[in-house]
C-alpha cells in the first residue's frame, strides 16, 4: 500500500531523522512513538503529502485513500453536527447533488425522450450512489457520533457551539465516516473520555483499513498496535509487536549492547597498551601499525542513554487524620443545569482515588468541591485533622513565573533545602544539568507540566487533588509522573484518561454518573470486572441491534451489526483477560530475574574457587533449592494462565464466528 525509501527531514540544522525506510501493508496496525519533538507529526505530514522530504521518496498505491487526523484542528463549518459528518463525504454528495439536478429537470421536461435518457441517468446515478452508501450514510453517521460520545440530541446542534475537544472528536467522525484505506491519527484519544477511548480501540480492531497512530495513551497503544517505530535518541527502531513488547524487548537489547560495549572497550584498553608499549620499538612496528589500522577500522558500540526511570526519595508530607474530607448532602447546579442534588462522600487516609465517567458527567466539579475552589448551593465540606489540601490544575502550569530559571521556582518554595536536594528532584522529573537553568519561560507545554509537578512535591500537602494531569505529557514524562504518585504517601483524588496512570497508581475508583457516585475498592482492572454488567446472549443483542435498524437494511447495514456486537464482545474479552495478561507479563519478568540469577549460581558452583568458604557454599546451595522452587511453583501459574488466556481467546474467537452467521438470519 505504501512504501518509505530512505527519507530524510531537517529544520536549519537540526535533523529530525535521516534514512528511514519501511513498507505499510493492508491491515497493518502502526504506532510511532518517540519524546515530543522528535519528528512524529513531521513523519506524518510526509505520509500524508503535506510535506516534502529532503532526500528519499515515497510511494503510494494508485486508488489508496488516506485520512489525515492533525492535532491542530481549526474548523470552520458552520454546518450542523450529523450534517457536518454525512458532507465529509465529497462523492456520496456529488452524487446526491447530480441526482437532485435531474430530478429538478424531469420536472420540468415535457420530452418524452428527453425524459427516457434523464430516468436512465438518474438510474445509474442512484445505483452509484447506494454503492458507495449513500442511502445508509445517515445511519452510518449516528453510529460514529454516537461511539464517540454525542447525544442524540446534540446531532442537529451547530458545530459554533461546540468546544475544542469536541470539535476535534466531530473531525474524527469524518475521517471514521469517509472510511479511507489509510487512517492517520495523531494524538486521537486526547480528547475522548474512558468510556469513548475504549469503543474507539473496538471500532480499529474490526476496522478495515490500515492505521498508522501517535499518542501517549500506553493502553492504548497495547490494544491497537501490532508495529512499532520509535523514535529514539540518534536512531530509529523497527519493532513486531505493542507496546509493552516494545519496552521489553528495548531494555534486553540495552543490556546486550553494554555487555559487549563493556567487551569492547577491554579490548580497546588492551590494543592501546600493547601499541604504548611498543610504538618506539621498530621490531615491533609492523605489529602496531596493523592494530592502530584494525583498531581504526573497529565500529564502536555506542549504548543508546536508557530510559529507565529514575528513582527518588520525595519529601514525606505530615500525616492527616484517618478521615481526610467528608461531603454531606451537597448540591450543586449551573443555572438550569443541576449536576448533584444530595452528594455525599468520605474520602480516608491513603485512598488513591480515580474519578472517572463520560465528559460532562461532573468529575471536575466534583473535583473543585473537594479542593474548596468551587462554591455549592446546599450541604457541607468537612476537613479532616490536620488535612493540608493542594489542588493542580491548569491555572496551577499558569502560576509558574516565567521570568524564573527553573531551579528558582523550587528554591523560591523551599529555600532552606539544599541546591543539590533539589537538582536531584528536578533530576527526577528529567531536568538535568545545565537544564535547571532554564527560563520557565522557553519550556513546553509538557515541561512547564512537570516542572509544576515537581514544585507541588518539593513541599507536599497530605490531600493532593489533581485534574487531567497528563496533559502535554509524552510517555516518559508520564511514566515519571506515576513514579511519583506510588511513592507519595499522601491522599489523592485524581482525574485523568490515562487508564495506565490510573491502573498502576489508584486503589479506589469512583465512577460518576447521572450526579450519583458508585465507589469500586481495588484498582482499575477490579472496576472493570466488577463494571461487568451480566451478559447478553448475541442473538438478543443482534435483535436489539436490529430494531434500531431502519427497513430496507442492504448489507452494509448488516455489517455495521456486526461491528456493534464485536466491540461489545472485544469489551469485555478485554476486562476479562487484563488481569491474566498482567499476571503473565509479571510472572515472565519475574522467571527471567530467577533464570539469570540460577545461571550465576551454577557458574560458581563449578568454580573450584569457591568451596574454599563452607558458610558461603551452604548459602549459596540453600538459595539454589529456594529459587528452583519458586521457578517451579511460576512456571505451573504460568502455564495455567496461558491455558485460560488461551481458552478466553478461543471463546471469543468462537462467539465471533457465530456473529455472521446469525446477523444473516
Amino acid at each position: 500500500m505504501l512504501s518509505i525509501a530512505n527519507i530524510s527531514k531537517s529544520y536549519s540544522a537540526r535533523y529530525l531523522f535521516s534514512g528511514i525506510s519501511f513498507n505499510v501493508g493492508m491491515g497493518d496496525r502502526i504506532a510511532v512513538i518517540g519524546q515530543n519533538g522528535t519528528g512524529k507529526t513531521t513523519l506524518f505530514d510526509i505520509i500524508s503529502g503535506n510535506t516534502s522530504p529532503d532526500t528519499g521518496s515515497i510511494a503510494v498505491r494508485r486508488g489508496t485513500t488516506i485520512g489525515y487526523l492533525r492535532q491542530d484542528i481549526q474548523p470552520t463549518s458552520r454546518r450542523k453536527l450529523l450534517d457536518e459528518v454525512i458532507a465529509s463525504s465529497a462523492s456520496i454528495n456529488t452524487l446526491a447533488h447530480k441526482i437532485q439536478v435531474i430530478q429538478e429537470e424531469l420536472a420540468e421536461e415535457k420530452d418524452e425522450e428527453n425524459t427516457a435518457a434523464l430516468l436512465r441517468e438518474m438510474g445509474e446515478l442512484q445505483h452509484a450512489f447506494e454503492s458507495t452508501g449513500g442511502y445508509d450514510a445517515e445511519h452510518e453517521a449516528r453510529i460514529i457520533l454516537s461511539g464517540l460520545g454525542f447525544d442524540e440530541s446534540e446531532f442537529h446542534r451547530p458545530l459554533s457551539e461546540l468546544s475544542g475537544g469536541w470539535l476535534t472528536r466531530v473531525e474524527l467522525a469524518k475521517l471514521l465516516f469517509l472510511n479511507p484505506d489509510l487512517l492517520i491519527l495523531d494524538e486521537p484519544t486526547n480528547h475522548l473520555d474512558l468510556e469513548t477511548t475504549r469503543w474507539f480501540e473496538n471500532y480499529l480492531m474490526t476496522y478495515h483499513g490500515t492505521v498508522i497512530v501517535t499518542s501517549h495513551d500506553r493502553a492504548f497503544l497495547n490494544n491497537v498496535a501490532r508495529k512499532i517505530i520509535a523514535f529514539e535518541k540518534d536512531e530509529v527502531i523497527f519493532y513486531r509487536g505493542n507496546y509493552d513488547g516494545y519496552i521489553l524487548a528495548r531494555e534486553k537489547d540495552l543490556e546486550i549492547k553494554k555487555s559487549t560495549a563493556k567487551k569492547q572497550e577491554a579490548k580497546l584498553k588492551k590494543e592501546m597498551r600493547f601499541i604504548e608499549r611498543f610504538r618506539a620499538k621498530n621490531t615491533k612496528a609492523t605489529q602496531v601499525q596493523s592494530r592502530i589500522k584494525k583498531l581504526e577500522k573497529m565500529e564502536r558500540i555506542v549504548v543508546p542513554r536508557s530510559t529507565r526511570k529514575i528513582k527518588f526519595d520525595f519529601p514525606e508530607p505530615s500525616r492527616s487524620g484517618h478521615v481526610v474530607i467528608t461531603l454531606q448532602n451537597i448540591a450543586k447546579s449551573y443555572d438550569e443545569k443541576v449536576v448533584y442534588r444530595d452528594l455525599n462522600l468520605e474520602l480516608n487516609r491513603g485512598d488513591k482515588v480515580a474519578l472517572v465517567g463520560l465528559n460532562g458527567a461532573g468529575k471536575t466539579t466534583l473535583l473543585k468541591i473537594l479542593a474548596g475552589a468551587l462554591p455549592f448551593e446546599k450541604g457541607e465540606r468537612v476537613l479532616g485533622h490536620n488535612v493540608a489540601t493542594a489542588y493542580f490544575a491548569q491555572y496551577y502550569i499558569e502560576l509558574l513565573n516565567p521570568l524564573n530559571p527553573i531551579i528558582n521556582e523550587l528554591q523560591q518554595i523551599a529555600p532552606d533545602e539544599p541546591e543539590q536536594k533539589l537538582r536531584g528532584l528536578l533530576g527526577a522529573f528529567l531536568f538535568s544539568g545545565e537544564d535547571v537553568l532554564k527560563k520557565v519561560g522557553v519550556l513546553s507545554g509538557g515541561e512547564k507540566t512537570r516542572l509544576a509537578i515537581a514544585k507541588m512535591l518539593t513541599r507536599p500537602a497530605n490531600f493532593i487533588l489533581m485534574d487531567e494531569p497528563t496533559n502535554h505529557l509524552d510517555i516518559p514524562s508520564r511514566e515519571i509522573l506515576t513514579d511519583a504518585l506510588e511513592a507519595y504517601t499522601g491522599t489523592i483524588c485524581f482525574i485523568t484518561h490515562d487508564r495506565t496512570l490510573i491502573r498502576e497508581v489508584a486503589n479506589k475508583i469512583i465512577e460518576i454518573k447521572d450526579g450519583e457516585l458508585q465507589i469500586f475498592p481495588g484498582n482499575y482492572d477490579d472496576y472493570l470486572y466488577r463494571q461487568e454488567a451480566p451478559v447478553k446472549d448475541v442473538s438478543d443483542t443482534l435483535r436489539a441491534v436490529r430494531r434500531s435498524t431502519p427497513p430496507g437494511s442492504t448489507a452494509k447495514n448488516r455489517q455495521h451489526q456486526r461491528k456493534i456486537i464485536e466491540g461489545e464482545l472485544r469489551n469485555r474479552h478485554y476486562r476479562k483477560i487484563s488481569p491474566v495478561k498482567k499476571r503473565i507479563a509479571e510472572i515472565e519478568k519475574e522467571t527471567s530475574k530467577i533464570t539469570g540469577r540460577l545461571a550465576q549460581i551454577e557458574a560458581l558452583l563449578a568454580d573450584p574457587e569457591h568451596y574454599k568458604n563452607s558458610r558461603k557454599v551452604v548459602e549459596t546451595n540453600q538459595e539454589y533449592r529456594t529459587l528452583k522452587e519458586s521457578l517451579k511453583a511460576l512456571t505451573v501459574e504460568w502455564d495455567r494462565l496461558t491455558a485460560e488466556a488461551e481458552r478466553m481467546a478461543q471463546k471469543l474467537q468462537e462467539e465471533l464466528d457465530n456473529i455472521e452467521v446469525q446477523a444473516e438470519e
